[in-house]
């Protein structure tokens, strides 16, 4: 599976053995769930999806200010 890191601006690999929720990859990569856009595909999609080794991920930034 191929993850792009918008805030580190860089893409990474990681093999899985079997479907995972998307959640717990952001646990692995110590990424609060509450501070990321998730795309899977090109399509916007939450923490809970399931993704396998043929997905592309995308962890974007939510920006905020005042």
């Amino acid at each position: 599976m191929e993850i792009y890191l918008e805030k580190e601006n860089k893409t990474i690999q990681k093999e899985l053995e079997n479907p995972i929720e998307l959640k717990k990859i952001l646990k692995q990569l110590n990424i609060s769930v509450e501070s990321v856009i998730l795309v899977k595909n090109d399509e916007i999609t939450l923490e809970d999806e399931d993704v396998c080794n043929t997905d592309k991920i995308k962890i974007l930034s939510v920006v905020s200010g005042g």
